[in-house]
């Protein structure tokens, strides 16, 4: 028999990545199935955290799908991500080069079921790996800049992100635009300007 589902209020845990956070949302299930509030400035505010919103969007995206690793090079764009349904394995590396934890990342799953969603700072990657079909919120305290989109090759052998590419039957599976072939490796991000 499965387990009911349990109420949780917000809780934000500070992750070793200076400035990153993994949230548990408030959740009240009831017999209709459930509410979830996963963002309110006065909550945030009262744990710390000063974050406005400037956008919200969400993604589609099929199994096997990798959307990684993201970054605006100007007019940094924080995140708050939560996969709203579904299930990824959702990573965040710190590229800041000035930051004591530069290169260092950090996985996570983040489902449906489990509402879990992570505070990504300016000057992090981002990006994550879909192990079934899933939609992705995106709460952006800044507005996306087509001109500003960047990146790093999410199988980059220097970041040596430990991808959970069994899950979808092994890395030949992965779906990737050509936007994110074509992204710049470790080495060649390290020697930009922006």
């Amino acid at each position: 028999m499965a387990e009911e589902p349990k109420m949780t209020k917000f809780a934000f845990e500070k992750l070793p990545l200076e400035g990153a956070y993994l949230i548990t949302p408030f959740f009240a299930p009831d017999l209709r199935g459930g509410f979830v509030k996963d963002y309110s400035k006065e909550t945030f505010r009262n744990a710390g955290i000063d974050y406005d919103l400037a956008e919200v969007f969400y993604t589609y995206s099929h199994k096997g799908v990798v959307r990684a690793l993201h970054f605006q090079r100007v007019k940094q764009q924080p995140k708050l991500v939560r996969c709203v349904h579904g299930r990824v394995y959702d990573v965040i590396c710190d590229l800041r080069k000035d930051s004591p934890t530069f290169k260092k990342w950090m996985g996570f799953y983040l489902t449906g079921n489990n509402h879990k969603e992570l505070l990504v700072p300016a000057g992090f990657g981002h990006g994550y790996l879909v192990l079934e079909e899933s939609i992705v919120s995106y709460k952006c305290a800044e507005k996306f800049y087509g001109e500003y989109d960047g990146g790093v090759l999410y199988d980059d052998p220097e970041l040596a992100i430990d991808w959970p590419f069994e899950e979808i039957g092994g890395k030949d599976k992965v779906i990737l635009a050509d936007k994110d072939k074509a992204l710049p490796s470790f080495r060649e991000f390290l020697d930009m300007e922006f």
